[in-house]
């Protein structure tokens, strides 16, 4: 008769943790959840490949209601102690923001208490006294601080289900919960600090939903700073509020409504005679939400601090990805600090968010300086002042025709060498710049033009055909635009979930501008092939990826010292002083001013630019590098060969210890899944060392300094010792072609018994008819094992 140790860590699940759940009162259909996978793994990425890592999986998760959890449960198989699973229980707890953690073995439970409601944080329980639902809820108020009726009514309130099985992922479900339980404690000022593409205007509505659901909450004001921002909220998320949301348009104010969506612009004429939003009296919203909060709301005088200030009797929740803290506008001293923030940097480990790669790309004029050789004269015939020039200037005072030329030559020679339509947004100076950007990327893929005039865009706040193709650049469904190119309108809130490069051809100083445009690439869409994205940088803006605020917490920039070269306060902030046309669209006022915007004719933009446009430069690109990033979310800034050699002397002490682990797996593949977890990124190395060898010699030449053979070598090595000859013919010719294979393709290839459904196998039999030539499974796989080591025999 088989023991309870004999079974299984599920058997214990379904034998003892499970009855004893039921027994305390757990309704198990509605309250508790069974291997509940709460990231989706991270991405690798490997050359142009991408394979995901493990998820994190918690073995039971009980909830009070849904989207409401309480507590956890590890379980562990008999053979280990009652509290084996607990340190684990307790780092998912602490992720998941859950009070109460229980580890079990099938004997009975370990429970750690971070409310110490029973006098003590850990102790022991027997099977049959499980804590029951009304318990742990008691536990979970505590650990919340929520003391009243009345707040207990406001943050058990449901969840919106629309039906689908949508729910929330764990980091979504914390900024609702945090956000409603501070609200019904009575806090006023909100800020959610969420990496773009986390979700944010999701979040926004669940928390929104609830409060209103709830009755706390009866009108509320979401506030947006761009057209595009709002429409996508309406026909998205929000769509569920139906006849109860209006949008506030042409400054028509109607006060029937609850849900009201509103861009900031639309509300103020900078008339305190004539602002639409007086139209409302002070008290009308109970609740305000502030999107993208950082592009502007946290300053003084700001219209979105003006509003603000006007509905201050309003709860007000501030959604950024980057809080802006400068010692002209901080969100956090308006807002307050966050009650969560999910980074780009956990989305990415968590594999919520696409990882990405970077290219620098070095102009000689950019890294050594342009100087006009004397007499030199503008395409107008003007002398060019003598000095030297550098990034700073380019495409902002000086435009070399040439350097644009050159840019559009790379960026279309990478979609050559990957994929011509792969979206694309490219980041220019200024609307000028975008402009001639466009047309020397048009003039670089006239064939593609030719076919469609869409495929290159201008995407820019004065382009009203191109913003008209804004919706079909982000839609996964349409082909065109591929490239966009751009300056200000596509930094912020835009959905661009299948785009796959972007280019950064403007001088961006600012963190937040830097992290806003970034995110346009962190969105995945596997069913599109998107699962990372990559940075050509041709301005080292990239260099911010060193700096202590990249992905930190935020911290407040305290003034440069006179002699620092940075951008004035007032050039940062000038994307932030939006105006309002006659369509209710935002126009960036740091690009041009209304009253001279011209999309005609090229001579009028140079003469409204104020620029000195020359010719005849020769530039060339000096050097090139690719950056990947570590396991840690930081770039790999060393060579490819140091950063691979540390990682895999973490892993393997010694030379002995990496051959013991190769020669005694029996699937290779298991350790290059180990290895690529450990951010080793096998197909990027082996381009860099040129040679066509396998994960086994990469390791060998990079970490313990041997010589590489390529696979081809090791091949003809087998070859000529004649190992083949104890096989029959047809078992012969099989193993031939699994070398040949190897060869081609590598090791993992040959060890999946589904390559002897390809050719040339079927020449020879089906794979079942194959592997009875070898005597049957067991000694098809020895056979292969065998070649395994034949290969990897010192040659």
């Amino acid at each position: 008769m088989p023991t309870k140790q004999d079974l299984s860590e599920r058997d214990i699940c379904t034998q003892f943790i499970l009855p004893a759940l039921k027994k305390a009162g757990w309704d198990i259909p509605t309250q508790v959840r069974e291997e509940v996978s709460f990231t989706d793994g991270r991405i690798y990425v490997r050359g142009n490949k991408t394979t995901r890592g493990k998820r994190k999986r918690a073995d039971f998760i009980l909830y009070f209601k849904p989207n409401i959890p309480i507590a956890i449960i590890e379980a562990k198989n008999n053979k280990l102690s009652v509290n084996a699973g607990i340190q684990q229980g307790i780092e998912y707890s602490n992720i998941l923001d859950i009070p109460v953690v229980f580890s079990s073995n099938g004997d009975g439970f370990y429970e750690h208490d971070k409310t110490l409601s029973n006098g003590t944080i850990e102790r022991e329980l027997s099977l049959d006294n499980f804590p029951s639902p009304d318990e742990l809820w008691q536990r979970y108020k505590k650990y919340k601080g929520i003391e009243t009726e009345q707040e207990e009514k406001i943050v058990s309130e449901d969840y919106y289900f629309d039906g689908t099985g949508r729910s929330p992922r764990y980091y979504q479900q914390i900024a609702i919960n945090r956000s409603v339980e501070a609200i019904a404690k009575g806090q006023n000022r909100i800020l959610l600090v969420m990496a773009t593409g986390t979700g944010k205007t999701y979040t926004a509505f669940q928390i929104i939903y609830r409060l209103w659901k709830s009755g706390t909450k009866k009108r509320i004001l979401f506030l947006a700073d761009r057209n595009a921002l709002i429409d996508q909220t309406k026909r998205g998320d929000f769509r569920h509020f139906k006849d109860k949301m209006t949008v506030i348009r042409k400054k028509q104010i109607d006060k029937s409504y609850e849900i009201y969506l509103a861009l900031y612009q639309g509300l103020t004429n900078y008339d305190e005679d004539s602002d639409a939003y007086r139209e409302f009296s002070p008290d009308f919203f109970d609740l305000i939400v502030i999107d993208e909060a950082h592009r502007g709301s946290a300053r003084e005088d700001s219209a979105w601090r003006e509003i603000l200030e006007y509905f201050s009797n309003a709860t007000h929740i501030g959604l950024t990805a980057t809080p802006k803290e400068t010692d002209e506008v901080s969100n956090i001293e308006y807002f307050g600090e966050p009650v969560y923030t999910y980074s780009l940097k956990e989305g990415i480990e968590d594999g919520f968010l696409a990882p990405y790669k970077v290219i620098r790309v070095g102009l000689d004029i950019d890294l050594e300086g342009w100087r006009p050789e004397k007499g030199k004269t503008d395409i107008d015939g003007h002398n060019v002042e003598d000095r030297t020039y550098n990034r700073k200037d380019y495409d902002k005072n000086l435009v070399i025709y040439e350097r644009s030329e050159t840019v559009a030559k790379k960026i279309t020679q990478y979609l050559k060498k990957h994929n011509r339509f792969d979206k694309t947004i490219v980041f220019c100076i200024d609307i000028e710049h975008a402009s001639r950007m466009r047309t020397a990327l048009a003039n670089e893929n006239s064939d593609l033009m030719a076919e469609n005039s869409k495929y290159v865009m201008q995407i820019t706040g004065d382009n009203e055909e191109g913003k008209r193709e804004l919706d079909n650049f982000t839609n996964p469904e349409e082909t065109y635009p591929v490239i966009a190119t751009t300056s200000k309108l596509m930094t912020t809130g835009i959905d661009a979930q299948t785009c796959k490069l972007i280019v950064l051809d403007s001088n961006i100083n600012s963190m937040t501008e830097f992290k806003q445009i970034i995110g346009r690439g962190t969105r995945i869409n596997e069913e599109y092939g998107k699962t990372y994205f990559t940075i050509m940088d041709f301005r080292n803006v990239t260099d911010l990826f060193a700096d202590s605020d990249f992905d930190g917490e935020p911290v407040r920039v305290k003034e440069i010292g006179e002699d620092d070269d940075f951008d004035t306060p007032e050039e940062e902030e000038q994307d932030q002083e939006t105006i309002i046309d006659e369509d209710g669209d935002a126009i960036e006022f740091d690009e041009t001013p209304p009253d001279i915007i011209d999309g005609g004719i090229i001579e009028d933009v140079r003469m409204k630019y104020d620029k000195v446009f020359v010719n005849g430069v020769n530039v060339a690109i000096l050097n090139e590098r690719v950056q990947f990033l570590d396991e840690n979310g930081k770039l790999i800034t060393g060579s490819l060969k140091d950063y691979t050699k540390q990682k895999v002397k973490e892993e393997f002490a010694s030379l002995d210890d990496f051959l013991n682990k190769w020669n005694g797996t029996d699937k290779k593949q298991t350790i290059i899944n180990e290895l690529a977890e450990n951010g080793i990124v096998y197909e990027n190395f082996k381009e860099e060392i040129g040679k066509e060898m396998d994960i086994f010699d990469m390791i060998l030449h990079c970490a313990y300094d041997m010589p590489p053979l390529s696979r081809k070598e090791r091949a003809e090595n087998v070859k000529k010792r004649n190992y083949f000859t104890k096989y029959g013919e047809q078992a012969k010719a099989v193993l031939e072609i699994l070398l040949n294979k190897y060869a081609d393709e590598g090791i993992e290839n040959i060890e999946s018994l589904n390559i002897l459904q390809v050719q040339p196998f079927n020449k020879i039999g089906s794979p079942l008819e194959i592997i009875k030539l070898f005597g049957g499974k067991q000694q098809y796989l020895n056979a292969v094992a065998e070649l395994e080591q034949e290969l990897y025999k010192a040659a």
